[in-house]
Parts: structure tokens; sequence; C-alpha cells
């Protein structure tokens, strides 16, 4: 696709007439670039590009607007998601709600919206319920109950698959680290304590001697901490699902103290939500800018007791939210400061079954050298990663690392 435009020079409103001709080469779109080129034969001016915001809105009216575009609401659709993810980016409210009409004629996805009994008959994925909490706003009236069960009907699924085992990972970790060491006698947990010690079996005694004992774990409603800081940019929007319904499923413990926190470049707290995760996922907006650095800041203002934090930073890193007056990243000065102050601090760059996706590099790095782990993770080892975060144990091993 070219940029490249020609404008008229010597003229006092150069600058308005500049302005002028990107707006329209962005409505004419790359057909306009064929035409110019015929025309530029003879015709004096200067060359104008568009910049960088400019070509990337021009990729989404593409994308959106390409006749021959086919999209869909199957497991196809990643794409869809993140079309849909950028037009909340680049264009103010007014224009994101008739983009998102016409997505709905453009991409396939009209019969299904406007017709329930199509939609009900759909298999649901990942990217179909990311594709419908796009599209919420502009979902007609007499298919919102029937996004709801498709919505529900995943999540049931992804539920009874994960449940279990992110339970039994937590509560082992949980236990593990609650045990008590040095117990006084009746503190002393006999079958644990038996247990770990039989290698210490004495044959000529015929007894046990215990190099260590084990007390019964210490009682308390919160050990832990986990907060799940999400970025719900269109790139993510798989990832939110996931995130979603994984922190319904830890806040059902009541030895954990569960955060689910979406941001883009605004912050919605979830945590009320977590009784319902299809309400919670509804109340997510996937799509639009990212700006890390006051998200982190909201989490940091969360933690009560840092040694038992796990903070899960779930995005792609690709952070709009620039220098702060000291020149320095706001995101990576947080980060710091969280780190310093004992919270185990982890970066997934996605939470999906999609593999390491396209991430800031750069940022990725920063972290790292800030001893924050980057990677990317499947669901499937999500709930092993969290016990061994709770433990804080080497996470080697648990996705692609950066």
């Amino acid at each position: 696709m070219g940029t490249r435009l020609v404008g008229p020079t010597g003229s006092r409103n150069d600058k308005a007439a500049i302005v002028s001709l990107k707006r329209w080469r962005l409505i004419l779109g790359a057909e306009a670039d064929q035409a110019q080129e015929e025309d530029e034969a003879g015709q004096e001016g200067q060359e104008i590009a568009l910049d960088e915001t400019e070509t990337q809105m021009d990729a989404v009216l593409e994308a959106l607007y390409d006749a021959g575009r086919d999209g869909g609401l199957g497991s196809s659709a990643p794409n869809v998601n993140r079309w849909l993810g950028d037009i909340r980016k680049y264009f103010p409210k007014p224009v994101v709600r008739i983009m998102q009409q016409d997505a709905i004629e453009r991409l396939g996805l009209k019969e299904l919206l406007l017709e329930p009994e199509l939609l009900e008959q759909l298999e649901p994925d990942v990217h179909l319920v990311a594709t419908l909490l796009s599209l919420q706003s502009v979902i007609p009236e007499k298919t919102r109950s029937t996004a709801s069960m498709v919505v529900r009907k995943l999540v049931d699924r992804l539920e009874e698959k994960l449940k279990n085992q992110l339970l039994q990972a937590v509560r082992g970790a949980l236990h593990r680290a609650g045990r008590k060491r040095n117990p006084k006698l009746n503190e002393i947990d006999l079958r644990t304590t038996i247990r770990l010690n039989l290698k210490h079996y004495q044959p000529k005694l015929k007894t046990i001697i215990a190099e260590e004992l084990i007390g019964f774990p210490r009682k308390s409603r919160q050990l832990k901490t986990i907060i799940l800081l999400v970025d719900q940019s269109g790139s993510m929007a798989s990832s939110v699902v996931y995130a979603g319904i994984f922190g319904c499923v830890l806040a059902t413990m009541k030895s954990i103290k569960t955060h689910v926190i979406a941001f883009d470049t605004s912050i919605v707290d979830l945590t009320e939500k977590l009784d319902d995760p299809v309400d919670l996922l509804f109340g997510t907006q996937i799509g639009g800018g990212t700006d890390i650095g006051p998200a982190l800041q909201y989490a940091q203002n969360l933690v009560e007791r840092p040694e038992d934090t796990v903070l899960v930073l779930i995005s792609d890193l690709f952070d709009g939210g620039g220098l702060g007056e000291n020149g320095h990243s706001p995101m990576l000065t947080t980060a710091q400061s969280i780190v310093q102050s004992g919270v185990n601090m982890i970066t997934l760059l996605a939470l999906d079954d999609e593999g390491t996706p396209a991430y800031d590099e750069n940022m990725a790095q920063d972290l790292r050298q800030l001893n924050v782990p980057v990677f990317a993770c499947t669901p499937d080892l999500f709930p092993d990663l969290m016990g061994a975060a709770l433990k804080r144990e080497s996470l080697d091993g648990f996705g692609s690392f950066a």
C-alpha cells in the first residue's frame, strides 16, 4: 500500500490543505494511490507521507472496508478481534459505533448477530466469545440473551476443564506455604511429619528419627493475594477471556484474596464481578489503546502484604503511555517499585493457545532486567504456574520465554 501524497506548495493554507489531503486519502483508500500515480506526471508540489498512526488507521480502514475480505465468528477469526480493538484505539466513540455496525455488515457477522437461532447453533470458542464481547455495545436487543448464553456455554466448558486443576495446584501451594516449622508438641502434624521422615527410618531401632517436625498449617482466612492485571486491547482478546475465568475460580477460595483489573487507557476494577464470570467478561471493553503505568500503580495500591502477593501482568507490552517528566517510563518505574517491595511479579505476553504473540521486545528485556519473568503461557499450564508462583519457585518451563 502506498502512503505518498502530493500537496501544494507556496500556499498560505498549506497545512490545512495537507490535512485535507490526508483525510481524503484515508477515505478513498488504496485505490487513491493508483489514481495519484497516474496524475503525478507533470504535477508540481511537495511529497506528503502518512505518519505511523495515520498508516495504522489506514490499515484498519482497509481491513474493515475492503469488500473482498471475509470475516466470521469462528475459530479462524482472531484478526476480527484485533480489528475491532484497533477501531477503538484510533477513532472517537461516535465513529467507533458506526464502524462496529459496518463490521457487522462487512465481516460476515450480520446474520449471526441478528438471528439468535443461528448464533445458538454455533459451537462457542474463545474467539467467538471475544468477538461478541468486542461488539456487545451494538448487539441487537433480541440477540443479547442468546449472546450471553453462548458466553455462558464456553465459560462452563472451560471451568469444567480447568477448575479442578487450578484449585488443586493452588491448595497444594498454600498447604506447603502454611506449614509451621519447629512446632510445639501440640502443634505437630504427625501424619505429615512421619511421611516426610520415612527416609530416616532406623531398622535396628525400629523407629523413625524425625529430623524435621512439621506443624499443622497456620489458619488464616487470606494467606495470599493474587492480582490479575489484564490488558484488554484487541490483540489480547483471548487472554481476557481466560484470565476472567481463572480469576473467578480463584475467587472461590477463602484463603486467596483475588483481584481482576482490566485496563486500556482507563482502568476497570472487575473484582466485584468475580462471583459470575459471564458478568465479569461483559464488564470488559475489548479494544483501544494501552497505558500500563497507571494500571500498575492501581494494582500496587491494592497490595497489603507484598511478600504474600502475586501480581500477574497479562499484556503484549505495547505501552502507549510514553515517558514521564523525568524521561523514564512510568510503567518500568512502577514495576521496579513493585518488585523491590517484595511482590512476586510475573508478565504473561499471552494467556491462550496461540503461542508467543507479537510483543514489545525492548520492554520485555527491561522487565527481565528487573527480575520479572516474561513469557507466554497456555491455559493448561496456568494452574501449575500459579502454584509455583505462590511458592516462589522457578518458573522455567512454564511457557515460551521471550
